[in-house]
C-alpha cells in the first residue's frame, strides 16, 4: 500500500488509549484492533463421505459491535452449509436441521474467540432453520434436496438470515434472503415479530409487496439501524426481477427500504449498483441518520492466480436528496414510471429520464487496494463502524466448503494462501 495512504487509512492497529464509559456508568477497557483477527479453532460440524471437513463457522454475513464491550462482537450465520443442485432452482442442504445463529465472539490476543451462539428461535421457542418458505410465506422457488437425493419439505420457519442489527435493549433485528423477513428477536434468539410483505409473520405488519419480487438467493443482504435506534434501514443485494427476469435485461437499479419502528411506515430509494456483473451489495451500515456505507463486490477471491478478484469496494451513500419511490397502491410491481418498473429503467439515464433521483455514493475504501496485505476472500458480507470511524468488515466462510460441481461440496481454499477459508474480522480507520 502507498505511504499517502498510511495516513488516510492508519491501518496500523488502532489504539483507544482511554477508558471510557458506558450507560451504567461502568468502565469499558481500552483496546487495541489488530488488522486482522481470524476466529480461533473452529467446531467441526460434520465430515463428508468424501472427507470434506464442514466447520460450524459461516458466521460472517453480518457484524455487529458491541456498544458497551469493544472487544465484544455479534456475527450472523445464514441458512447454513449449502451448494447448487445440478436439478435448476435446486439446493443441497449439508445439514437441514441446521439452526441459524447469532455467535457472540470475543476479540483476544489477536484472535476471536467464540463464547455463546444465541440461536434463532420462533415466537413459541421452536428453533427455525434453513429450509426455503413455502409459497405464499416467502417462496423462492428453490428446490431443498439432503445430501443423500432425498427431497426436502419448505418449512415456515425457514430463514437465510443476512443482514443484522444490535438493538440499544440488546434484542436483534435480521433480514433474510427469502420472503424477504424482518424479523425482530430477543436477547436469547426468540421471536418478538416477523415481518414480510405477506404479512404471514406475526404482528401482521407488513413491508412493501414488491419486494417479493426479489431474485433467489439475492433478497435483503444488508440490514442497519438510524443512530436514533428508530428507522431500520434494509438494501436488496441485486436488482429485483421486476416484473421479470428477462424484463429487467442488464439492470443495476437496486431498492432500499426504511422502516420506521413504531409506526411501521416505509420509504423506498433507487440505489445504483456500479456494474450488472457483480454480485451485488452485501451490507449497509449507518453513519448517522441519512449517510450510511454500503459494500459491493465481485464473487472471486482476492490474490488469486488465475480469474482474480477485480472489485470489493466500501461506498459512502447519501439518502437526503434522494427520490422517495414508494407506491401509495402498495401494487405487486411496485410504482411505475412511464409504464415501466423502477427496475425495467435500468441505469442512471433511465432514472434521470422518469424524474428519479437516486442515493449519491462516493468511493471510501478499496479491499484489494487499501489492505496492508492481500484480502483473499471472495465474500465480504458484513461491516459495521466502531468510534473513532473504524470499519470492521466481516468475510462470509461458507462454512470452509463450496460447490464441487457436482451436487456435492468440497473444501473452500483460499488461493492466495492455500488454507480453507475460515471467519474473520479486518479492522480499517476510515477518513469520512
Amino acid at each position: 500500500m502507498k505511504k499517502s495512504l498510511l495516513s488516510i487509512f492508519a491501518i496500523a492497529a488502532v489504539s483507544l488509549t482511554a477508558c471510557k464509559k458506558n450507560h451504567n456508568d461502568t468502565a469499558i477497557p481500552a483496546i487495541t484492533y489488530p488488522d486482522m483477527a481470524e476466529a480461533a479453532d473452529p467446531a467441526l460440524l460434520f465430515t463428508t463421505t468424501t472427507g470434506v471437513k464442514v466447520y460450524n463457522g459461516g458466521f460472517g454475513s453480518s457484524v455487529a459491535a458491541d456498544p458497551n464491550d469493544p472487544a465484544v462482537f455479534y456475527m450472523l450465520t445464514d441458512r447454513g452449509p449449502n451448494v447448487a443442485g445440478t436439478i435448476a432452482n435446486s439446493i443441497i442442504l449439508g445439514k437441514p436441521d441446521f439452526t441459524p445463529a447469532i455467535g457472540k465472539f470475543r476479540l483476544k490476543n489477536g484472535k476471536l474467540y467464540l463464547e455463546q451462539t444465541i440461536e434463532l428461535k420462533n415466537a413459541t421457542g421452536g428453533k427455525l432453520n434453513g429450509l426455503p418458505n413455502p409459497v405464499g410465506q416467502g417462496s423462492t422457488g428453490e428446490v431443498p434436496y439432503d445430501v443423500n437425493g432425498a427431497i426436502l419439505q419448505p418449512s415456515a420457519d425457514g430463514i437465510d438470515s443476512e443482514g443484522m442489527v444490535l438493538a440499544a435493549d440488546g434484542s436483534f433485528w435480521i433480514s433474510d434472503e427469502y420472503g424477504p423477513h424482518i424479523v425482530h428477536f430477543d436477547a436469547t434468539g426468540k421471536t418478538i415479530e416477523r415481518i414480510n410483505p405477506f404479512g404471514t409473520g406475526t404482528g401482521g405488519r407488513k413491508i412493501p409487496l414488491v419486494f417479493a419480487k426479489r431474485r433467489a438467493n439475492r433478497g435483503m443482504e444488508g440490514l442497519s439501524v438510524t443512530p436514533d435506534g428508530k428507522t431500520l434501514v434494509g438494501i436488496m443485494q441485486s436488482p429485483m426481477y421486476n416484473p421479470s427476469k428477462a424484463a429487467i435485461g442488464n439492470s443495476v437499479v437496486l431498492r432500499i427500504l426504511t422502516f420506521d419502528i413504531a409506526t411501521g411506515a416505509t420509504k423506498q430509494y433507487a440505489y445504483l449498483m456500479e456494474n450488472p456483473t457483480l454480485t451485488g451489495c452485501s451490507e449497509i451500515t449507518a453513519i448517522n441518520a441519512t449517510t450510511f456505507l454500503t459494500i459491493e463486490r465481485d464473487g472471486l477471491y482476492g490474490g488469486a492466480s488465475n480469474n482474480p478478484a477485480t472489485f470489493k469496494k466500501i461506498f459512502k451513500i447519501d439518502i437526503s436528496k434522494a427520490t422517495d419511490i414508494s407506491d401509495a397502491a402498495n401494487s405487486a410491481t411496485g410504482k411505475l414510471y412511464g409504464g415501466k418498473t423502477v427496475e425495467e429503467l435500468v441505469d442512471a439515464a433511465g432514472l434521470q429520464g422518469a424524474g428519479i433521483v437516486p442515493v449519491t455514493k462516493t468511493s471510501a475504501l478499496d479491499l484489494l487496494k487499501d489492505l496492508p496485505t492481500v484480502y483473499p476472500h471472495d465474500k465480504a458480507e458484513g461491516i459495521a463502524l466502531l468510534k473513532g470511524n473504524i470499519l470492521v468488515i466481516s468475510n462470509d466462510d461458507d462454512f470452509g466448503v463450496v460447490d464441487n460441481g457436482a451436487s456435492g461440496f468440497a473444501q473452500k481454499v483460499l488461493p492466495a494462501t492455500n488454507t480453507t477459508d475460515h471467519n474473520r474480522l479486518y479492522f480499517v480507520k476510515l477518513k469520512l
